[in-house]
């Protein structure tokens, strides 16, 4: 087989020049790593990123604010373009803010790797993955046994095929405007249609076990109906991420690890596919008038069309949020910048916990927040 070339070395005043032309180069000891494709992903926002170009980052991978987890830093490697050169290396400088994705405790990188090249043609030492990543995943997955809940939870930045078929590949693939362009025509129409009917007065609740002591629903209740179905929503939305995507199959059972690929493990493994962060239109719809038949059956049906609209406005804003949590830079100290930091706490390092999305709420009371982290103070 033929050598392949080693890592390329890097001038310090190398480094500067291409940080000066744009590039966000970091290092990390003699390590060198080109981060400008995703300064805009980092959950600590770009400009502490850009901040930090052409330093020695070393000392900021172990906090404060945050010490980065096993994870952030296998996720790191993937952006590895060379070496420092000898005697150019910088002093690591302590309690300035970190450079890859994620938290947790601090590790080594150290792990069994084979060099390959990215999609940007760099070098990267990664470990020797259990896939053929030039293969559609979905069908290799499930013969990965006990081993399957421990790779799907090492993220990697890069897409995911997951069919044979072209065409199935294209439905499984969603822009995040689609979700929008789809729903909310159907959202401002069936709200207009419940407001109309809650108007005409004929719409009492309890009046099929009581036509005495009956509630009439007036139009006016029909916003706080509307809430009512977004707050179920979130409750919908916790209860869906944690016991149905975060189920952990059997080791033994191959289609219940598929599944499971399909449906959420895909996401884990590659957070940042920008085409599989919101749920396509196609299958949405099929769980979407399930849920609508369950509430006609439990509710009159203009008041169930009513939370059933609320519900449905609510994932939309679910699914927008979610991909603004992976996809966005918000401002720091805004709710969705620390909403962001939680979400990807939960990818990198806390799996088991931080399953409210578009909000925390739901987390408080089932016990799954995420802790704070917590730094001793230096004598």
């Amino acid at each position: 087989a033929m050598a392949t070339a080693g890592p390329r070395s890097f001038s310090a005043a190398e480094v500067r020049a291409r940080c000066a032309q744009g590039a966000c180069l970091v290092s990390c000891h003699r390590r060198l790593y080109d981060l400008s494709g995703f300064v805009r992903l980092h959950p600590g926002g770009e400009q502490l990123l850009r901040r930090r170009a052409g330093t020695d980052v070393s000392a900021a991978l172990d906090g404060p604010p945050h010490r980065h987890s096993a994870n952030a830093r296998r996720w790191l490697e993937q952006y590895y373009v060379g070496e420092i050169e000898p005697g150019d290396e910088q002093v690591p400088h302590r309690g300035a803010a970190g450079t890859a994705a994620g938290t947790g405790r601090a590790v080594s990188v150290g792990c069994p790797r084979s060099r390959v090249r990215d999609g940007r043609g760099n070098h990267c030492l990664l470990p020797q993955d259990l896939v053929d990543w030039q293969k559609p995943l979905l069908w290799q997955v499930g013969y990965l046994g006990e081993k399957y809940d421990e790779w799907v939870h090492q993220p990697v930045d890069r897409p995911i095929r997951l069919f044979h078929s072209d065409v199935l590949e294209f439905l499984s693939k969603t822009a995040w405007y689609v979700v929008f362009m789809v729903w909310t025509p159907v959202v401002l129409y069936l709200s207009w249609v419940s407001y109309t009917s809650l108007a005409q007065g004929n719409t009492r609740l309890f009046s099929s076990f009581t036509t005495e002591y009956s509630i009439p629903v007036h139009k006016y209740y029909f916003p706080f109906i509307f809430l009512l179905g977004m707050v179920l929503w979130s409750l919908l939305e916790y209860l869906i991420h944690r016991f149905v995507f975060h189920m952990k199959p059997p080791a033994s059972n191959y289609y219940l690890i598929t599944l499971h690929f399909l449906l959420h493990g895909q996401h884990h493994k590659s957070p940042f596919d920008s085409s599989r962060l919101v749920f396509p239109p196609v299958p949405a719809s099929l769980v979407i008038g399930f849920f609508y038949g369950v509430l006609r059956l439990l509710l009159p049906e203009v008041l169930g069309l009513s939370v059933f609209v609320g519900g449905l406005c609510g994932y939309v804003i679910y699914d927008m949020m979610h991909y603004y949590l992976h996809y966005g830079s918000p401002k720091k100290g805004t709710y969705l910048y620390g909403l962001k930091a939680y979400h990807v706490k939960h990818h990198f390092e806390h799996q088991k916990s931080g399953f409210g999305i578009s909000t925390r709420f739901w987390d408080y009371p089932f016990r799954t927040l995420i802790p704070e982290e917590t730094f001793k103070k230096e004598a």
